[in-house]
Protein backbone atom coordinates (compact mmCIF):
# COMPACT_ATOMS: atom_id res chain seq x y z
CA UNK A 1 0.00 0.00 0.00
CA UNK A 2 2.82 2.42 0.88
CA UNK A 3 4.60 1.66 -2.41
CA UNK A 4 1.39 2.37 -4.33
CA UNK A 5 1.03 5.71 -2.53
CA UNK A 6 4.63 6.63 -3.40
CA UNK A 7 4.14 5.72 -7.07
CA UNK A 8 0.94 7.77 -7.02
CA UNK A 9 2.94 10.88 -6.08
CA UNK A 10 5.66 10.16 -8.68
CA UNK A 11 2.99 9.85 -11.38
CA UNK A 12 1.42 13.13 -10.27
CA UNK A 13 4.79 14.92 -10.51
CA UNK A 14 5.36 13.62 -14.06
CA UNK A 15 1.91 14.82 -15.09
CA UNK A 16 2.45 18.32 -13.69
CA UNK A 17 5.83 18.86 -15.37
CA UNK A 18 4.64 17.24 -18.61
CA UNK A 19 1.66 19.60 -18.79
CA UNK A 20 3.86 22.67 -18.43
CA UNK A 21 6.14 21.66 -21.31
CA UNK A 22 3.21 20.57 -23.50
CA UNK A 23 1.42 23.93 -23.17
CA UNK A 24 4.55 25.92 -24.01
CA UNK A 25 5.43 23.70 -26.97
CA UNK A 26 1.88 23.69 -28.36
CA UNK A 27 1.63 27.48 -28.09
CA UNK A 28 4.91 27.85 -29.95
CA UNK A 29 3.66 25.61 -32.78
CA UNK A 30 0.41 27.62 -33.00
CA UNK A 31 2.30 30.92 -33.36
CA UNK A 32 4.72 29.55 -35.96
CA UNK A 33 2.03 28.09 -38.28
CA UNK A 34 -0.63 30.75 -37.80
CA UNK A 35 -3.08 28.34 -36.18
CA UNK A 36 -5.34 29.37 -33.31
CA UNK A 37 -4.43 27.96 -29.94
CA UNK A 38 -7.94 26.46 -29.83
CA UNK A 39 -7.25 24.30 -32.91
CA UNK A 40 -3.91 23.17 -31.45
CA UNK A 41 -5.69 22.36 -28.18
CA UNK A 42 -8.45 20.54 -30.04
CA UNK A 43 -6.11 18.35 -32.07
CA UNK A 44 -2.52 17.86 -30.87
CA UNK A 45 -3.10 18.60 -27.18
CA UNK A 46 -6.60 17.10 -26.99
CA UNK A 47 -5.60 13.84 -28.63
CA UNK A 48 -2.29 13.68 -26.78
CA UNK A 49 -3.83 14.10 -23.34
CA UNK A 50 -6.48 11.48 -24.22
CA UNK A 51 -3.81 8.83 -24.85
CA UNK A 52 -4.26 7.33 -21.33
CA UNK A 53 -8.02 6.93 -21.92
CA UNK A 54 -7.28 5.23 -25.24
CA UNK A 55 -4.87 2.76 -23.63
CA UNK A 56 -7.26 1.92 -20.78
CA UNK A 57 -10.35 1.53 -23.01
CA UNK A 58 -8.61 -0.45 -25.75
CA UNK A 59 -7.14 -2.86 -23.19
CA UNK A 60 -10.51 -3.13 -21.47
CA UNK A 61 -12.22 -3.92 -24.80
CA UNK A 62 -9.58 -6.48 -25.77
CA UNK A 63 -10.05 -8.21 -22.42
CA UNK A 64 -13.85 -8.18 -22.80
CA UNK A 65 -14.36 -5.75 -19.91
CA UNK A 66 -16.97 -3.32 -21.27
CA UNK A 67 -17.40 -1.68 -17.85
CA UNK A 68 -13.80 -0.49 -17.98
CA UNK A 69 -13.87 0.56 -21.66
CA UNK A 70 -17.16 2.48 -21.52
CA UNK A 71 -17.06 3.64 -17.91
CA UNK A 72 -13.61 5.12 -18.45
CA UNK A 73 -14.79 7.28 -21.36
CA UNK A 74 -18.10 8.32 -19.78
CA UNK A 75 -16.37 9.17 -16.51
CA UNK A 76 -13.53 11.01 -18.28
CA UNK A 77 -15.90 13.25 -20.25
CA UNK A 78 -17.83 14.08 -17.07
CA UNK A 79 -14.55 14.88 -15.31
CA UNK A 80 -13.30 16.90 -18.28
CA UNK A 81 -16.30 19.18 -18.55
CA UNK A 82 -17.55 19.54 -14.99
CA UNK A 83 -14.41 19.24 -12.86
CA UNK A 84 -11.59 20.36 -15.15
CA UNK A 85 -13.39 23.20 -16.95
CA UNK A 86 -14.93 24.18 -13.61
CA UNK A 87 -11.52 24.51 -11.98
CA UNK A 88 -10.04 26.21 -15.05
CA UNK A 89 -12.86 28.77 -15.19
CA UNK A 90 -12.24 29.64 -11.53
CA UNK A 91 -8.59 30.35 -12.36
CA UNK A 92 -9.19 32.10 -15.69
CA UNK A 93 -12.61 32.96 -17.19
CA UNK A 94 -12.45 31.79 -20.82
CA UNK A 95 -13.70 33.63 -23.89
CA UNK A 96 -15.98 31.58 -26.16
CA UNK A 97 -15.53 32.45 -29.84
CA UNK A 98 -18.19 32.45 -32.56
CA UNK A 99 -16.65 29.26 -33.99
CA UNK A 100 -16.82 27.61 -30.56
CA UNK A 101 -20.55 28.44 -30.39
CA UNK A 102 -21.43 27.47 -33.94
CA UNK A 103 -19.28 24.38 -34.43
CA UNK A 104 -17.29 22.97 -31.54
CA UNK A 105 -19.66 23.10 -28.57
CA UNK A 106 -22.68 21.90 -30.65
CA UNK A 107 -20.56 19.00 -31.96
CA UNK A 108 -19.74 18.09 -28.36
CA UNK A 109 -23.48 17.95 -27.56
CA UNK A 110 -24.40 16.01 -30.72
CA UNK A 111 -21.88 13.23 -30.19
CA UNK A 112 -22.82 13.02 -26.51
CA UNK A 113 -26.51 12.65 -27.41
CA UNK A 114 -25.52 10.03 -30.00
CA UNK A 115 -23.64 8.02 -27.38
CA UNK A 116 -26.55 8.26 -24.92
CA UNK A 117 -28.96 6.99 -27.61
CA UNK A 118 -26.63 4.11 -28.37
CA UNK A 119 -26.46 3.35 -24.67
CA UNK A 120 -30.28 3.23 -24.56
CA UNK A 121 -30.24 0.24 -26.96
CA UNK A 122 -30.28 2.13 -30.26
CA UNK A 123 -27.76 1.55 -33.03
CA UNK A 124 -27.33 2.99 -36.50
CA UNK A 125 -29.07 -0.10 -37.88
CA UNK A 126 -31.80 -1.03 -35.42
CA UNK A 127 -32.67 -1.51 -31.78
CA UNK A 128 -32.09 -4.02 -29.05
CA UNK A 129 -28.32 -4.52 -29.24
CA UNK A 130 -27.72 -2.82 -25.85
CA UNK A 131 -24.48 -1.11 -26.83
CA UNK A 132 -21.98 -0.52 -29.60
CA UNK A 133 -21.41 -3.10 -32.33
CA UNK A 134 -18.60 -3.04 -34.90
CA UNK A 135 -20.66 -1.13 -37.47
CA UNK A 136 -21.33 1.57 -34.86
CA UNK A 137 -17.61 1.63 -34.08
CA UNK A 138 -16.67 2.06 -37.74
CA UNK A 139 -19.12 4.95 -38.19
CA UNK A 140 -17.98 6.69 -35.01
CA UNK A 141 -14.37 6.40 -36.16
CA UNK A 142 -15.32 7.81 -39.58
CA UNK A 143 -17.08 10.76 -37.93
CA UNK A 144 -13.92 11.50 -35.96
CA UNK A 145 -11.78 11.59 -39.11
CA UNK A 146 -14.30 13.87 -40.84
CA UNK A 147 -14.41 16.27 -37.89
CA UNK A 148 -10.62 16.53 -37.65
CA UNK A 149 -10.39 17.15 -41.42
CA UNK A 150 -13.03 19.88 -41.20
CA UNK A 151 -11.25 21.59 -38.27
CA UNK A 152 -7.97 21.82 -40.17
CA UNK A 153 -9.75 23.01 -43.31
CA UNK A 154 -11.33 25.88 -41.36
CA UNK A 155 -8.02 27.51 -40.53
CA UNK A 156 -8.28 30.36 -38.05
CA UNK A 157 -5.79 33.06 -37.34
CA UNK A 158 -3.53 32.74 -34.36
CA UNK A 159 -4.66 34.58 -31.25
CA UNK A 160 -2.80 37.66 -30.18
CA UNK A 161 -0.78 37.04 -27.08
CA UNK A 162 -1.42 39.21 -24.07
CA UNK A 163 2.30 39.34 -23.24
CA UNK A 164 5.58 39.14 -25.16
CA UNK A 165 6.54 35.55 -25.96
CA UNK A 166 10.02 34.19 -26.50
CA UNK A 167 10.19 32.69 -29.99
CA UNK A 168 11.40 29.09 -29.82
CA UNK A 169 12.74 26.99 -32.65
CA UNK A 170 10.40 24.51 -34.34
CA UNK A 171 12.47 21.55 -33.17
CA UNK A 172 12.46 22.76 -29.58
CA UNK A 173 8.65 23.18 -29.69
CA UNK A 174 8.23 19.65 -31.09
CA UNK A 175 10.61 18.27 -28.46
CA UNK A 176 8.63 20.02 -25.70
CA UNK A 177 5.37 18.57 -27.05
CA UNK A 178 6.75 15.02 -27.28
CA UNK A 179 8.44 15.26 -23.88
CA UNK A 180 5.36 16.81 -22.30
CA UNK A 181 3.07 14.13 -23.73
CA UNK A 182 5.44 11.41 -22.55
CA UNK A 183 5.38 12.84 -19.04
CA UNK A 184 1.59 13.05 -19.14
CA UNK A 185 1.05 9.55 -20.51
CA UNK A 186 3.57 7.70 -18.32
CA UNK A 187 2.81 9.78 -15.26
CA UNK A 188 -0.93 9.33 -15.76
CA UNK A 189 -0.53 5.60 -16.29
CA UNK A 190 1.58 5.30 -13.13
CA UNK A 191 -1.05 7.25 -11.22
CA UNK A 192 -3.90 5.09 -12.57
CA UNK A 193 -2.18 1.79 -11.80
CA UNK A 194 -1.34 2.85 -8.26
CA UNK A 195 -4.80 4.26 -7.57
CA UNK A 196 -6.45 1.12 -8.98
CA UNK A 197 -4.31 -1.13 -6.76
CA UNK A 198 -5.31 0.91 -3.72
CA UNK A 199 -9.01 0.83 -4.69
CA UNK A 200 -9.02 -2.90 -5.37
CA UNK A 201 -7.42 -3.42 -1.98
CA UNK A 202 -10.46 -1.66 -0.52
CA UNK A 203 -12.82 -3.99 -2.43
CA UNK A 204 -14.74 -1.57 -4.68
CA UNK A 205 -16.41 -2.56 -7.99
CA UNK A 206 -14.98 -2.34 -11.53
CA UNK A 207 -17.66 0.17 -12.52
CA UNK A 208 -16.82 2.48 -9.60
CA UNK A 209 -13.09 2.19 -10.34
CA UNK A 210 -13.69 2.97 -14.04
CA UNK A 211 -15.96 5.99 -13.55
CA UNK A 212 -14.04 7.53 -10.65
CA UNK A 213 -10.43 6.45 -10.24
CA UNK A 214 -9.61 5.41 -13.81
CA UNK A 215 -11.60 8.26 -15.34
CA UNK A 216 -10.16 10.80 -12.92
CA UNK A 217 -6.66 9.42 -13.26
CA UNK A 218 -6.69 9.26 -17.04
CA UNK A 219 -8.13 12.80 -17.05
CA UNK A 220 -5.19 14.08 -15.02
CA UNK A 221 -3.29 15.11 -18.19
CA UNK A 222 -6.25 17.28 -19.21
CA UNK A 223 -6.48 18.75 -15.70
CA UNK A 224 -2.79 19.54 -15.50
CA UNK A 225 -2.72 20.94 -19.05
CA UNK A 226 -5.80 23.14 -18.52
CA UNK A 227 -4.54 24.50 -15.20
CA UNK A 228 -1.15 25.23 -16.76
CA UNK A 229 -2.85 26.91 -19.74
CA UNK A 230 -5.06 29.00 -17.43
CA UNK A 231 -2.08 30.15 -15.40
CA UNK A 232 -0.37 31.16 -18.65
CA UNK A 233 -3.63 32.94 -19.72
CA UNK A 234 -4.26 30.64 -22.70
CA UNK A 235 -7.98 29.99 -22.20
CA UNK A 236 -8.69 28.91 -25.79
CA UNK A 237 -6.01 26.22 -25.59
CA UNK A 238 -7.63 24.91 -22.39
CA UNK A 239 -11.13 24.92 -23.91
CA UNK A 240 -9.86 23.26 -27.10
CA UNK A 241 -8.11 20.61 -25.02
CA UNK A 242 -11.33 19.63 -23.24
CA UNK A 243 -13.61 19.66 -26.30
CA UNK A 244 -10.98 17.83 -28.36
CA UNK A 245 -10.54 15.24 -25.62
CA UNK A 246 -14.31 14.69 -25.33
CA UNK A 247 -14.65 14.24 -29.11
CA UNK A 248 -11.62 11.95 -29.22
CA UNK A 249 -12.94 9.87 -26.31
CA UNK A 250 -16.37 9.19 -27.81
CA UNK A 251 -15.68 8.99 -31.54
CA UNK A 252 -12.23 7.43 -31.74
CA UNK A 253 -11.68 5.67 -28.43
CA UNK A 254 -15.15 4.13 -28.07
CA UNK A 255 -15.38 3.68 -31.85
CA UNK A 256 -12.03 1.90 -31.88
CA UNK A 257 -12.91 -0.13 -28.78
CA UNK A 258 -16.15 -1.31 -30.46
CA UNK A 259 -14.14 -2.37 -33.52
CA UNK A 260 -11.97 -4.52 -31.25
CA UNK A 261 -14.99 -6.05 -29.51
CA UNK A 262 -18.69 -5.00 -29.33
CA UNK A 263 -19.37 -3.15 -26.08
CA UNK A 264 -22.40 -3.60 -23.83
CA UNK A 265 -23.87 -0.70 -21.82
CA UNK A 266 -25.73 -3.14 -19.58
CA UNK A 267 -24.04 -2.12 -16.33
CA UNK A 268 -24.04 1.62 -17.03
CA UNK A 269 -27.03 3.30 -15.39
CA UNK A 270 -29.28 6.05 -16.66
CA UNK A 271 -27.86 8.38 -14.00
CA UNK A 272 -24.36 7.89 -15.44
CA UNK A 273 -25.50 8.65 -18.99
CA UNK A 274 -27.66 11.49 -17.67
CA UNK A 275 -24.66 13.08 -15.93
CA UNK A 276 -22.72 12.84 -19.20
CA UNK A 277 -25.53 14.58 -21.09
CA UNK A 278 -25.95 17.24 -18.38
CA UNK A 279 -22.24 18.06 -18.58
CA UNK A 280 -22.48 18.70 -22.34
CA UNK A 281 -25.66 20.78 -21.99
CA UNK A 282 -24.12 22.81 -19.15
CA UNK A 283 -21.21 23.78 -21.39
CA UNK A 284 -23.62 24.84 -24.13
CA UNK A 285 -25.88 26.92 -21.87
CA UNK A 286 -22.86 28.68 -20.35
CA UNK A 287 -22.44 30.46 -23.71
CA UNK A 288 -25.73 32.27 -23.17
CA UNK A 289 -25.98 32.74 -19.41
CA UNK A 290 -24.33 35.41 -17.26
CA UNK A 291 -21.52 37.03 -19.22
CA UNK A 292 -22.34 35.99 -22.76
CA UNK A 293 -19.59 34.41 -24.84
CA UNK A 294 -17.60 33.73 -21.71
CA UNK A 295 -17.13 30.76 -19.42
CA UNK A 296 -16.82 32.70 -16.17
CA UNK A 297 -16.27 31.87 -12.52
CA UNK A 298 -19.98 31.47 -11.81
CA UNK A 299 -20.14 28.81 -14.53
CA UNK A 300 -17.13 27.16 -12.94
CA UNK A 301 -18.85 27.00 -9.55
CA UNK A 302 -22.00 25.53 -11.16
CA UNK A 303 -19.95 22.88 -12.99
CA UNK A 304 -18.20 21.88 -9.76
CA UNK A 305 -21.49 21.63 -7.86
CA UNK A 306 -22.96 19.30 -10.51
CA UNK A 307 -19.79 17.19 -10.43
CA UNK A 308 -19.89 17.00 -6.63
CA UNK A 309 -23.55 15.90 -6.72
CA UNK A 310 -22.72 13.10 -9.17
CA UNK A 311 -19.75 11.95 -7.07
CA UNK A 312 -21.96 11.92 -3.98
CA UNK A 313 -24.47 9.73 -5.85
CA UNK A 314 -21.72 7.25 -6.79
CA UNK A 315 -20.38 7.08 -3.26
CA UNK A 316 -23.85 6.60 -1.75
CA UNK A 317 -24.57 3.79 -4.22
CA UNK A 318 -21.31 1.90 -3.76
Amino acid sequence: MWLSCLLLLVGLALVVFGADYLVDGASGIARRFGLSEFVIGLTIVGMGTSAPEMVVSFIGAAQGNADIAIGNVVGSNIFNTLLILGITALILPMNITATNKKRDIPVNILITVLLVLLGMEYTFFGMGTDGLNRVDGAILTGLFIAYMWFCFRQKEGAEESTSPQQERSLWLCLLMIVGGLAGLVFGGRLFVNSATDIAKGLGVSDKFIAITILAGGTSMPELATCVAAAIKKKGQLALGNIIGSNVFNILLILGGSALIRPLSFQNLGLIDLGALLVSAVALFTSCYMGKRNKLDRLDGVLFLLIWAAYMAYLIINL
